[in-house]
C-alpha cells in the first residue's frame, strides 16, 4: 500500500436497493465504510442510492468511477432475481459476465463444509465480470469484485465489512483528515456566522461547519449552544484554527 499523505484521494458509494429506498431497510453501510476509509486519508465524496434498476445502477458507477479514485457499491449480488449489481457494473465497464471457475470452486468448498447444496440460484453468486479481481468474503463465502476503481461488496452490513479488510491493501493512502470541535454554550449561528466566514477565508485549507445544538435538562430547561467543527489535514494549520473558535467563547 502506498503512502501519499499530500494528496487527496476521494471515493463514491453506490447503495443499490428497493428496500433502502422504501424505507423498510435502514443503510448503515455509507457511514462503517466512511469510518474505514478516514484513517486511511480517503475522503467520502459522494453517495448515491439507487433502485434495482440496471440503467440506475449502470449510470451511477459510471458517473463516480469518472469523478471519484475509488467507488464502492453495497448490495445486489445475491441469490435472487433482483441480485443485478454484477450485471449492471459488467455493462457499466462493456464487460461480459458468467459462472466463473475461481468464484465457483470457493463456492461449492464453502457449501461442502457447511453440508449445504450448491442450488443454480447460489451458483448465480459465483457469476463475475471478465478481468475483476476477487474480493474475499470470510462471513459467507460468495465473493465480492474489484473491476477497474470500482469495488463490488453485500449490502448486508456484517458482510460488507469483512469484504473491506480484503479491499484494504489495494487502495492507496492519502493525507488523513483530522478535526477539532469547539462547543459554545448560549451561542447562536446568526451571531456567529459573520466570524466564522472570515475564519474559512483566512484559513482556506480547513473545512468550517457550524453545528446548532440543544441539550435538556431533568427540570424540563433548555441549554442551547453551536459546536464549531474545523477539518484538515495539516494539524499545525488545525491548532492555529481550534484558538481561534475558542476566542468566541470570550
Amino acid at each position: 500500500m502506498s503512502e501519499t499523505e499530500s494528496n487527496t484521494v476521494s471515493a463514491g458509494i453506490v447503495v443499490i436497493g428497493d428496500e433502502i429506498l422504501s424505507g423498510r431497510t435502514r443503510d448503515i453501510n455509507v457511514q462503517q465504510i466512511a469510518e474505514f476509509l478516514a484513517p486511511l486519508g480517503i475522503g467520502l465524496k459522494e453517495v448515491r442510492i439507487v433502485s434495482d434498476d440496471q440503467d440506475a445502477i449502470i449510470e451511477a458507477v459510471r458517473a463516480l468511477s469518472a469523478r471519484c479514485d475509488y467507488v464502492f457499491t453495497t448490495g445486489g449480488i445475491g441469490p435472487t432475481h433482483d441480485d443485478i449489481t454484477a450485471d449492471a457494473v459488467a455493462a457499466a465497464f462493456g464487460c461480459s459476465i458468467d459462472v466463473r471457475d475461481d468464484a465457483r470452486a470457493i463456492l461449492e468448498d464453502w457449501y461442502a463444509k457447511a453440508k449445504t447444496e450448491i442450488t443454480p440460484a447460489r451458483l448465480r453468486m459465483a457469476r463475475i465480470p471478465d478481468g475483476a479481481v476477487l474480493i474475499d468474503n470470510p462471513v459467507t463465502g460468495a465473493p465480492g469484485f474489484q473491476i477497474e476503481n470500482v469495488f463490488v461488496l453485500a449490502g448486508v452490513p456484517k458482510i460488507a465489512r469483512g469484504m473491506l479488510e480484503d479491499v484494504a491493501p489495494r487502495l492507496t493512502r492519502g493525507a488523513v483528515t483530522h478535526s477539532v470541535t469547539v462547543r459554545l454554550e448560549n451561542a447562536r449561528e446568526g451571531d456567529l456566522a459573520e466570524a466564522v466566514g472570515q475564519l474559512q477565508i483566512d484559513y482556506p485549507a480547513v473545512s468550517l461547519g457550524s453545528y446548532p445544538w440543544f441539550q435538556e435538562a431533568e427540570d424540563g430547561s433548555i441549554t442551547r449552544g453551536v459546536a464549531l467543527v474545523a477539518r484538515g489535514t495539516d494539524q499545525d494549520v488545525l491548532a492555529d484554527v481550534e484558538r481561534a473558535l475558542q476566542r468566541f467563547a470570550n
